[in-house]
């Protein structure tokens, strides 16, 4: 920092925002060796939206093995078996275990057959659900651990950015960052000062989650329903999630009174449902917006100050934390000096284009959802798509995030793709290894020239030689700290030693810089 800044608190990033994706991005930093604070405009990280039964979120297998590899895993999956609410079976399907659903339609885990994904191994990872408050729990425990200084009841008013950091203004004085990173939200005041442009598709519907008293309950159906105008879900004795096609006229716009609840209710249903009381009450839209871009110079965006869209599906939290896994060791190399230069520029690359996916899959689900007869004849279409084994395995791909893949050059189908979590001889598992934060090069065959390329001076390389019980027919595979897997040797007696190819590749990566390693 220049000596004009030497009158101001300074840190190497400042994080706007303490939900799990902030939490979650200064874990990364703080443990790479980063100074870090988080400014967090609320005051007191509970809220009654945080817990059962509105702050129950779904963590796809993707986010389940960022939790694992930073060995948060325990923690997180002891507090999350109380995170289950009762459910009321569907007694359609009452001996079939759900897998996820689309746009409210279910697939099954008897119709999804696990060999179609000859990149995945069977193992300990799988999607669970967990509330809100337990997650934040867990991370903000690790961030206090690190030693990640939390302001709470501290927002930021704006900034500036000077080519050597940014100045941040909040409401309790002017504090400077190398570099700031915003996980603020969807209002994000840190993507508005930036000016970097948000754009997407404007609300359809005002969403609302409720827990009500009703007066005679057995008038409404337990379950989804779709309707002439709109669709509720009603899980039995209190609480009700209801979409009004209004074009989002009544979110954040109207008080979400007692008599406002049993009108919209009233109005989708059809039904002359009576609303004793009203306990808790939120509104959403389907608003599905995207930031331009996730960096303007020292400024950084990550989850909903990076995108928004809809609930439906459950991907907004997964996404944003994928978001936080992805920039938080590259954001880490270039602070420390020793990154590529284009390895800050990937995050942007790479991540925009899982974000446009994951709007476009919630696009999809309210196309599904408006209440048009042309709208319910696609559902019935999509259903029996869905019912098909072919169909199942698809929607179950894509809505747990086992489909992930960055294009990141390479023709091996790991390419790009998370590690599997290989079952290791000497006992461990291969997500272990990535606890220290750096990559991985993962020997079966020890390689003395492999082990060499983890000395050398550029590479930030664990160097792990020891067989696995199922190999996926590789000899040799490199991962970056995220767990993508960067470079392949598969076994094969006609092509190159695996020395060579590492020699080569790791040659080229060294010569023409990269965005799949740290150096």
């Amino acid at each position: 920092m220049s000596r004009s800044d030497s009158a101001f608190e300074t840190y190497d990033v400042v994080i706007a925002g303490a939900g799990p994706v902030g939490l979650f991005l200064a874990c990364e930093l703080q443990s790479a060796g980063c100074s870090v604070v988080i400014l967090e405009k609320a005051p007191h990280p509970g809220s009654p939206l945080k817990d059962l039964p509105f702050g129950l979120r779904g963590l796809t297998v993707p986010t389940m093995e960022h939790f694992d590899r930073r060995g948060l895993l325990g923690a997180l999956g002891d507090r999350a078996a109380g995170s289950q609410p009762p459910v009321t079976p569907d007694r359609t399907h009452i001996q079939r275990r759900p897998a996820g659903h689309f746009a409210g339609i279910p697939f099954f885990h008897d119709q999804i057959d696990n060999a179609t994904w000859p990149y995945r191994l069977p193992g300990p990872i799988t999607a669970i659900a967990a509330d809100m408050a337990s997650i934040e729990t867990v991370l903000a425990a690790r961030a206090d651990a690190l030693g990640v200084l939390i302001r709470r009841g501290c927002s930021v008013e704006g900034c500036a950015q000077s080519p050597d950091g940014v100045t941040v203004q909040t409401t309790d004085g002017t504090i400077r960052g190398r570099w700031l990173v915003g996980c603020d939200g969807g209002r994000s005041r840190v993507r508005k000062a930036s000016g970097i442009a948000f754009v997407g598709t404007d609300s359809e519907f005002t969403g609302y989650s409720v827990q009500v008293e009703l007066g005679g309950p057995e008038s409404l159906n337990v379950g989804r329903h779709y309707t002439a105008t709109g669709m509720y879900t009603y899980a039995a004795p209190d609480t009700i999630a209801m979409v009004d096609f209004d074009g989002g006229a009544c979110h954040r716009t109207v008080p979400i009174t007692r008599e406002h609840v049993e009108g919209v209710l009233r109005k989708i249903s059809g039904i002359d449902v009576v609303v004793r009381s009203l306990k808790l009450a939120t509104t959403w839209t389907d608003r599905a917006c995207q930031a331009v871009e996730y960096r303007r110079g020292r400024i950084l965006l990550a989850g909903d100050a990076a995108h928004i869209h809809s609930p439906l599906g459950g991907q907004g939290l997964n996404l944003g934390l994928g978001d936080a896994m992805n920039l938080g060791w590259k954001l880490a190399a270039t602070i420390r000096g020793d990154a590529p230069p284009d390895l800050l520029d990937s995050y942007t690359s790479e991540r925009r284009p899982i974000g446009a996916q994951v709007l476009d899959w919630s696009r999809a689900q309210v196309a599904l959802m408006r209440p048009t007869r042309s709208t319910r004849a696609l559902e019935g279409i999509m259903r029996a798509l869905i019912d098909t084994r072919d169909g199942a395995r698809y929607f179950a791909e894509r809505s747990s995030g086992i489909g992930l893949r960055y294009d990141i050059g390479g023709n091996h189908p790991l390419i790009g793709r998370s590690a599997p979590d290989f079952d290791l001889v000497d006992g461990t598992r291969l997500n272990a290894h990535f606890r220290s934060g750096r990559g991985v090069l993962l020997d079966f065959e020890g390689c003395p020239a492999l082990q060499d390329l983890t000395g050398h001076r550029q590479w930030q390389l664990a160097y792990v030689a020891v067989d696995a019980r199922d190999r996926l027919g590789v000899r040799a595979m490199m991962a970056r700290p995220d767990g993508i897997v960067a470079w392949v040797s598969p076994t094969d007696p006609n092509d190159e030693t695996a020395e060579d190819a590492a020699m080569r590749w790791f040659g080229a990566v060294e010569e023409q810089g990269s965005s799949v390693l740290p150096t």
